[in-house]
């Protein structure tokens, strides 16, 4: 359990932060699935401590927009329940229409989430289904709407599958969009309907193909790096230092699922590798008990867990007897050849 203790200035202050017969602060309450007590001018959270941080934030976020433009207890209300209508205004306000909807399923996805909000660097490795995109933007969302950053930008690789993104028809939003599909896709579950579009347009959220961050410096910003496996060395070294003064980087990947040319080594790999224990940097590793999605989800990522370790134990008995692994071990090919033979 966690307590934090926010002073109030004055009594005006606080019937606007709490609202009519305190209702802001049930809300607050319900939300956060926090304890809140108000007592000689102090206000005391209790909780979880990712909880109790969560609504530290949005008690903060409040009064700074109680005491710069006097926003109203029903402004306040829709703070705490995350609908907050109001756009950015400069003084640290959540941009309109941004909301946080996501919580962690397991103690690997809690520890996965206080790692984002307490460190510089984050880096979420798991199998498909854990969660690694979903909250790494959930908390995006969230660090942005109580005004601890101005910006999300989302960063994906564009593994091409033999066609060149400039020969592809369309536009070049068209063009990228099948690689980025998936961040819009968790971003359409915790924004209201309608919003995403308007905050794109209004620059709070960017969505980019990876090699288009050369030569940028972000500052004041949250950055995620989707399917970091995907990233040469190269380009890995490059996002890493994109970052900015006051911004925050989240990189998640699937060390399992790389598609890269076999001859071309992971940048993700690496990075595991040279930047262990750097200050400032967190390496998460989710499970297979952390996969949120459908049940069967846990199924398939263990059969082919079971079957790639097969395939290591062969090929590691064919180095040491000085034969060459057979690359088809589930002899699907070679029974194939069979069978058009005797045909």
């Amino acid at each position: 359990m966690s307590d934090i203790t926010i002073s109030l200035r004055n009594i005006d202050e606080e019937r606007t932060l709490f609202g009519h017969l305190d209702r802001n602060l049930r809300i607050l309450r319900d939300s956060y699935e926090i304890d809140a007590v108000s007592r000689g001018g102090r206000l005391t959270l209790s909780g979880t401590p990712a909880k109790t941080q969560g609504a530290a934030r949005a008690v903060e976020a409040a009064l700074e927009m109680i005491r710069n433009d006097g926003a109203t207890a029903d402004r306040i209300a829709g703070i705490f329940k995350g609908d907050d209508p109001a756009e950015e205004n400069g003084n640290g306000s959540a941009p309109h229409g941004i909301r946080y909807a996501a919580k962690p399923r397991t103690p690997n996805q809690q520890k996965y989430m206080e790692a984002i909000r307490d460190h510089d660097v984050t880096f979420g490795l798991g199998p498909a289904g854990t969660g690694k995109t979903y909250l790494a933007v959930a908390m995006a969302v969230s660090l942005v709407k109580s005004g601890l950053y101005r910006r999300i930008v989302l960063v994906r690789p564009a593994v091409e599958a033999g066609e060149s993104l400039g020969f592809l028809p369309g536009s070049l939003e068209a063009k990228i969009d099948p690689y980025v599909r998936p961040l819009y896709d968790a971003l359409d579950e915790l924004l209201p309907r309608g919003s995403l579009k308007r905050l794109v347009d209004e620059g709070v959220i960017e969505i980019s193909p990876l090699a288009y961050m050369r030569g940028r410096t972000l500052n004041n910003c949250v950055i995620i790096l989707d399917e970091a496996q995907n990233a040469s060395i190269a380009q890995m070294k490059m996002f890493l230092t994109r970052m900015g003064m006051h911004s925050k980087v989240i990189v998640t990947g699937d060390t399992t699922q790389i598609d890269l040319p076999r001859d071309q080594p992971s940048g993700l790999l690496h990075v595991l590798r040279v930047l262990d224990g750097v200050e400032s940097m967190k390496f998460c590793h989710l499970k297979q008990e952390d996969i949120a999605r459908h049940p069967v989800v846990q199924n398939i990522v263990r059969a082919f867990g079971v079957w790639e370790e097969r395939v290591r134990q062969e090929a590691s008995r064919g180095r040491k007897s000085g034969r060459t692994p057979d690359r088809k071990s589930n002899g699907e090919h070679d029974r194939g050849r069979k069978g058009r033979r005797r045909s």
